[in-house]
Order: structure tokens, then C-alpha cells, then sequence
């Protein structure tokens, strides 16, 4: 039972859906909004407040990509918490191949540089007590229906993994869709690592699966996110089982997952092998290189070359 959850990027989508999934537990005493931006935050706040009744939400700023943010956020959390969601990131848009201070492309910064950052300044001053749930995305293993390829890197070494995250190895054509599911590969192989790492902490990566309501389509090219917003996700996905499922269904997983014992450490869970939605599963029983310790320990050595 978790009392205490932070929860990044908590001012919108997923993030505030979760939030108030998690207000509505009967054992949960706190939860803090972890965000960037102060004026969204107490939005979120108060409209979270109003939906729950309850007045356990606080706040703490800070920025996920940037490195001595996250720092200076750890800093200010006082007392120890059970759990944290690591919701923030997404595909970022047309800056996403930009390179960051970090050295990482801002893809990569969004999705994996401050929440590694975070995690392990919790663990080091004794701030986490239990569980850390990072989402990834069915964008790994693919989804052969709609023509998503699986990530397939040839080593899956260190320096693999190291030119994902700067950009290098994806060459002068920077696609941030693909480049998507080669940065949740190396964060969720992260994960695995740190499970190992740390048996006493439950680490557990989730899918939240293809989720109406949330801002990701904003992030893709013109005609991709036209024919997302206003054929997929509408028409086609309700026909096809499996496929699509609601806001409240995606940050369910999330619950789950830090609150469910059926959800273990060291296990990335998402939709079954070709779906989107529906029942969650290991995804190593189809995608055998997440069982691969070499391959989590070497995301883990190419991520901390940024940090």
C-alpha cells in the first residue's frame, strides 16, 4: 500500500488522470504534482481537489530534461515517499533532435535524463521507499497490424545505446517516431537494470497503451496526427479489437502497476503481442532481448555517460 506517490508531469493527460485515481485510494495520504510550470500546477491543483475532495496534493517544480532541476526538486521533498510515477516525456516534436546541455538529443532528455536523475537522488538520500513505475510504450516490441517495427539494434551495446541518445545513430534522418522506440527501449532497459540493482525497490515498467485524450498526437507530423485525430483513433481503432482504450484506462495501468502484487519487479507490461489495448502482459515472452542483462546494464552505462 503506497500512502505517498509522486507523479511527473501531473498537470495534464495521464499525468493528472493518475493523480486522481490514486487521491481516490483509501490508503493514499499524498500526492505530489510534479510539474514545470508553477500556474499549471496549481490549475491542476485545484481543479484535482474539486474532482477528489480531498486535500492531499502538493507541489513540486521542476523539469525533466534539465539535469540541476531535478536536483534542486529532490531537494525540497522532505519526508521519504512509497512511490513514484514517471509519467513525463512523450515524442516532444520538432525539436526533438536537438541536442541538449546534457549531451542527449532533447527526445531522449524528455523521456529518460531527469527521471534517472530523480530516481537515483531519491534512492541515494533515502527519500523512496518502494516502487518506481516508468511508462514505455508498445512502440518496443511493435505492432506488425500497423506496420511498427520492432526496435532492433544489431549489439545493443554501450555505445549502441549511447548514439540513441545523442542522435547520432539514427544519421542525418532524424525520424522522432522511430527514434521514440529505440528511447523507451533504453529507458526500459534501465529499469530492468536498476531491478537488479535494487531488489528491495520494485521496479516495474508499463505501457499505458493507446490512449484517447492525451496531447501525443500534437507531437507528430501534420498529416500523421490528421489522420490519428480524425480517422484512427475515431473510426478505425473501435473497430479492430484491442486497439484503443480511454484516459481512465491508460493511468489504471499506471495504478496497477506500483499497487498490484500481480505486477512484479524487473517486468516491462504492456498490451498483448499486435495489440494496443485490453490485458497487460510480459513483454519478454515475445521480445527476448529485454531478458538480455547485458543489454539492461549496457543502457544503464550509456545513460550515466550524459549524467
Amino acid at each position: 500500500m503506497n500512502e505517498s506517490i509522486l507523479v511527473t508531469g501531473a498537470n495534464i493527460g495521464l499525468g493528472k488522470e493518475t493523480a486522481r485515481q490514486l487521491a481516490l485510494k483509501k490508503e493514499t495520504k499524498r500526492v505530489i504534482l510534479f510539474c514545470r510550470n508553477q500556474v499549471k500546477a496549481e490549475e491542476a491543483k485545484k481543479d484535482l481537489e474539486e474532482k477528489t475532495g480531498k486535500k492531499i496534493f502538493e507541489i513540486i517544480i521542476g523539469d525533466v530534461s534539465d539535469a540541476n532541476s531535478v536536483k534542486k526538486a529532490v531537494e525540497k521533498i522532505r519526508e521519504p515517499i512509497d512511490a513514484v510515477i514517471l509519467n513525463a516525456g512523450g515524442m516532444v516534436g520538432k525539436t526533438a533532435a536537438k541536442v541538449t546541455p546534457s549531451g542527449m538529443n532533447e527526445l531522449a532528455a524528455t523521456n529518460i535524463l531527469g527521471h534517472v536523475i530523480l530516481v537515483e537522488e531519491l534512492i541515494k538520500h533515502n527519500k523512496l521507499k518502494k516502487a518506481v513505475l516508468y511508462p514505455s510504450a508498445e512502440a518496443v516490441p511493435g505492432v506488425k497490424m500497423l506496420g511498427m517495427k520492432p526496435v532492433a539494434m544489431k549489439t545493443s551495446s554501450v555505445d549502441a545505446f549511447a548514439a540513441v541518445l545523442d542522435g547520432s545513430y539514427f544519421g542525418n534522418k532524424f525520424d522522432a517516431v522511430q527514434a521514440y522506440g529505440y528511447v523507451k527501449y533504453a529507458a526500459t532497459m534501465w529499469m530492468l537494470s536498476m531491478a537488479r540493482k535494487y531488489p528491495d525497490l520494485k521496479f516495474v515498467v508499463v505501457s499505458p497503451g493507446n490512449t484517447k485524450g492525451t496531447l501525443a498526437p500534437n507531437n507528430l507530423p501534420p498529416a500523421m496526427k490528421f489522420m490519428l485525430r480524425y480517422f484512427m483513433m475515431p473510426v478505425v481503432f473501435p473497430l479492430i479489437g484491442g486497439m484503443v482504450h480511454k484516459l481512465e484506462v491508460g493511468a489504471k495501468r499506471f495504478v496497477d502497476g506500483i499497487s498490484d502484487e500481480h505486477y512484479r519487479s524487473g517486468v516491462f507490461y504492456a498490451s498483448k503481442e499486435g495489440k494496443l489495448s485490453g490485458d497487460m502482459v510480459d513483454q519478454s515472452t515475445f521480445y527476448t532481448d529485454l531478458k538480455n542483462n547485458s543489454f539492461q546494464d549496457n543502457a544503464d552505462e550509456a545513460i550515466h555517460r550524459f549524467i
